[in-house]
């Protein structure tokens, strides 16, 4: 057997964890920002909560569709042409995401700051529905034949796992977002953001776990994807138990232990397909037929081995910085900064 197909196989489903764990809490944040509150001064504590860190975090997302496009090029192909409309869903929705963020605070009126309100929070339940389907697709298959071309009308994604997998991360986002913003502030929005968490949490991270029961008896699951089943099961529950005892550490760490056994799991039972086929087994991509050359697999771990340290020290030494909690009084009052030859006058 070729080690280093499985060695990409391994990364790209640890680059997918790490997207997962970080940038679900990002979206998370961003879809409370829709219901969590109705003051204005919370929203923009809460928004700061992800400032320093949500573009970074989005580097995992990029990452991962790079290694996948020069690791596994056929696995890239027949996936993103396949999947044309639902990524470029998501495309929009992270643009607008981002331009939300970033637009947010740039005129002071309440017509504006509720505009790029529900922007920023439609973009990130769009943004997390729609990578969670495409990973379900990934994982359940779509109808590819032999070429890997897909065979059925734009929509033929659109399939029950789908649906499952794309609900399963909004639903852990919404967890894994209040939890954050939990661990993160002072006062009301700490107290709303931890009963949300310790009281939705067993709902909200059904599909998910659903998404990974169907994963395991589509595969037939090994014994160690089944174990790390039951690992996300634990790590549920732990997190459910602390949010609901107010230890805010304790329930982020087990939530994330949650998403990392649970998609641990559904890239162990999958494997050795990248894509399988719904028409014939046959057709089904696999880590080793989806795979690039030896020498083009060698250069990027050598590439990786070197350049993935620094960027995992880089974020960890950024989220020290800004671990301290923040309070709405942290947050100065808006204000209009008028051009220097106004001020003269």
């Amino acid at each position: 057997m070729d080690v280093l197909p499985v060695v990409w196989f391994v990364a790209i489903a640890v680059l997918w964890v790490g997207f997962l764990v970080l940038e679900g809490f990002d979206l998370g944040v961003g879809m409370h920002l829709l219901f969590s509150t109705k003051d204005e001064k919370e929203r923009r504590t809460m928004l700061n909560t992800i400032g320093p860190v949500w573009d970074g975090n989005e580097v995992w997302l990029i990452t991962a569709g790079a290694a996948i496009f020069a690791a596994f090029p056929l696995w890239y192909a027949a996936l993103f042409s396949a999947l044309y409309v639902p990524l470029t869903i998501t495309l929009i929705a992270l643009i607008l995401r981002a331009v939300s963020i970033e637009y947010r605070g740039k005129v002071h009126t309440e017509k504006w700051a509720r505009f790029w309100t529900w922007t920023l929070g439609l973009g990130s339940l769009v943004t997390a529905f729609c990578i969670g389907a495409a990973l379900a697709i990934t994982s359940t298959g779509l109808p590819i034949d032999a070429n890997g071309d897909r065979v059925g009308h734009p929509f033929v994604w659109l399939t029950v796992p789908a649906i499952l997998g794309g609900l399963g991360v909004v639903g852990f986002a919404l967890v894994h977002g209040s939890t954050f913003l939990a661990l993160k502030t002072e006062g009301a929005i700490r107290d709303r953001a931890a009963r949300f968490g310790g009281t939705w949490a067993p709902l909200l991270l059904l599909p998910a776990a659903g998404w990974a029961l169907w994963v395991q008896f589509l595969h037939g699951g090994t014994i160690w994807s089944w174990a790390l089943v039951v690992l996300a099961v634990a790590g549920a529950a732990f997190g459910w138990a602390s949010a609901r005892a107010r230890r805010e550490k304790r329930a982020f760490a087990g939530y994330s232990a949650f998403i990392v056994a649970g998609a641990g799991s559904i890239f162990a039972g999958m494997f050795p397909y990248v894509l399988p086929s719904t028409l014939d087994e046959a057709f089904g991509l696999t880590a080793f037929t989806a795979s690039s050359g030896d020498y083009t697999l060698t250069v990027m771990t050598i590439v990786a081995a070197i350049g993935l340290p620094i960027i995992i020290g880089y974020q960890a030494w950024s989220y020290w910085v800004f671990r301290q909690r923040l309070t709405p009084g942290m947050i100065p009052e808006a204000h209009i900064v008028l051009p220097a030859i106004l001020r003269a006058k």
